[in-house]
């Protein structure tokens, strides 16, 4: 037996060509019901449709501490008289006002439940105000553990903002805290100390100045947007502009970072025209004209927070100035103004419905990386970045996570997400269709909502091949797809191990360096060759692994 593996994917794996085993299951987690009252479309949820959110709030850094009112416009769906909100402790609830009447309310954990004067009926609009207040959760490692960040800047003054991926808005702000239903427009009305500035979402309608010596700034965001997109920043702010002509005409584009980063901003915010020509070449027009694009300092790394991303990078290229790839190409841009600009187009533009379906915003996002450097620096570049960042997979845990529980899959959905839409452009093997196709996502799911399984169906229905085994073998199960091949009396012989029942992806390879597509399956497969002395390299731009055990 000739002992030859060979690892296409650049990681450490162990296997001796022939281990079958079945679609992965998830690892046992112990959920709860306010897993369950988070992550599910409860019958307090359905029933309305959100329409319209004024959060109108008054942020105090003295005490850290936040109080205000949001007023929920919302459409009946179905009747009903009893509403799940949103909001986390040590956060609370102090009134509810409908049609001038207070309502009655309980609190379950982190839902609230109130109770209407009467069921609603079917295609109305109603609206609410819910008045909370108090000290919410301190950021522990922002973004990722978030909350509210409570800093100073060098000069002493205050330096605030808002993270809350995954954790939801509710950890600062009352709301319907759930993915699936995106309020369509909203009002952002932000009260501060005199001597800072609020950036948040969308445009800038006014600053009232009040008696007190305090500032209101009001923004307004008239296209739809998820929760934990909405933000707030707070610090002492300069800013300047400039306007993009894009593929839907002129985008203003404002920069906004504290006093002494200016001069470095200006320099290191070139990036940004740059993502954007890349990126509508790519994915189409910028979603949100209408709302501004804008990239705001923030005490933190940063986040995708629609049409006001958060930037924490340090000025300077890579991630932290590091390279993620190893390749060298992640030095060639800011890695912040990238990837968290990229999620305009995925997670904030085609969002998804369940947060166990996050991949559909980190793997696009995170492949849009080398699509930035392909278009500046060429295929190669973009091609050998991709394949370099293969070294962060872990293939710990299937990346879609649990559903109606809040709870996401594993971080391979970066790295691994990436490799896997990577994997399906080489079977594509048609560079314009692939753009086409990535333009399209952004076209038919624009400003929605959506499941893996209309992802799945629209990139099989694009491609013109059925991708689900390559979709359970990626997003569901933790192994490397193996080709297992032989060669024996002029023939190839070939199949796939180590891969989900019914694994039947197209592979293409060189024979003897000669380009060749095989389509193997688990069973074995064979072809004629007629070459001296067979040597078969698989193209490593698909991640997969070869094992050759011709006797």
């Amino acid at each position: 037996m000739k002992n030859f593996f060979v690892i296409i994917c650049s990681i450490v794996f162990i296997s001796n060509g022939s281990t079958a085993q079945g679609l992965l299951g998830k690892s046992e987690v112990v959920f709860t019901k306010q897993d369950s009252l988070r992550g599910s479309i409860t019958k307090e949820r359905a029933w309305w449709d959100v329409k319209y959110y004024h959060l109108d709030i008054k942020v105090n850094p003295k005490d850290s501490t936040i109080t205000g009112s949001n007023t929920i416009k919302y459409q009946v769906v179905q009747e009903y008289n009893r509403m799940q909100i949103d909001l986390q402790n040590p956060l609370g609830i102090y009134k509810v006002i409908q049609d001038g009447v207070e309502l009655k309310y309980s609190r379950e954990g982190n839902a609230f439940f109130i109770e209407l004067v009467a069921f609603q009926k079917p295609g109305t609009i109603k609206e609410l105000t819910v008045f909370y207040g108090g000290k919410p959760k301190v950021a522990v490692n922002p973004p990722w553990d978030g909350g509210i960040t409570w800093k100073k800047d060098s000069n002493g003054k205050p330096f605030i903002a808002s993270s809350c991926q995954g954790l939801g808005a509710s950890v600062w702000w009352p709301n319907k805290d759930h993915m699936y239903d995106e309020v369509e427009s909203m009002l952002i009305s932000v009260n501060v100390p005199g001597n800072l500035t609020n950036v948040s979402n969308g445009r800038l309608l006014s600053v009232k100045k009040l008696k007190d010596g305090t500032k209101t700034f009001n923004w307004y965001v008239s296209n739809p947007i998820n929760n934990y997109g909405v933000n707030i920043n707070i610090g002492d702010y300069v800013s300047f502009s400039e306007k993009y002509k894009g593929e839907k005409g002129d985008l203003d584009c404002s920069y906004y970072v504290l006093r002494d980063n200016l001069a470095k901003a200006k320099e290191q915010f070139k990036d940004v025209p740059r993502m954007l020509k890349a990126f509508e070449h790519w994915f189409g027009p910028y979603p949100f004209y209408e709302d501004s694009y804008k990239l705001v300092e923030a005490p933190y790394l940063g986040m995708e927070h629609q049409s006001s991303v958060t930037y924490g990078n340090g000025f300077q290229n890579g991630y932290r100035g590091r390279d993620l790839s190893g390749t060298g190409w992640g030095l060639k841009f800011d890695f912040i103004i990238i990837h968290e600009s990229g999620h305009e187009w995925f997670a904030n533009n085609i969002t998804d419905k369940d947060i166990a379906d996050m991949w559909i915003h980190e793997s696009f996002t995170n492949y849009s990386e080398s699509l930035f450097l392909e278009y500046y620096y060429g295929k190669d570049a973009g091609y050998e970045y991709v394949r370099g960042i293969r070294k962060n997979i872990e293939n710990d845990k299937p990346i879609i996570g649990h559903y109606d529980v809040n709870s996401e899959g594993s971080s391979d959905m970066y790295y691994k997400g990436a490799n896997m839409l990577h994997t399906i452009r080489q079977i594509v093997n048609d560079d314009e269709k692939w753009r086409t196709i990535l333009r399209g996502l952004n076209s038919t799911f624009y400003h929605q909502t959506v499941t893996t399984k209309q992802i799945e169906d629209y990139l099989s229905t694009s491609v013109g091949v059925d991708l689900s085994s390559v979709f359970n073998q990626y997003l569901r199960d933790t192994r490397i797809p193996t080709l297992e091949y032989f060669f024996k009396d002029k023939k190839l012989g070939f199949r796939w191990t180590n891969c989900v029942t019914g694994f039947n992806m197209q592979v293409k390879v060189t024979l003897n360096g000669e380009e060749k597509w095989l389509k193997p399956t688990t069973d074995w497969g064979t072809d004629s060759i007629t070459v001296e002395n067979p040597h078969l390299k698989i193209d490593v731009n698909f991640y997969v692994a070869e094992f050759d055990i011709t006797e």
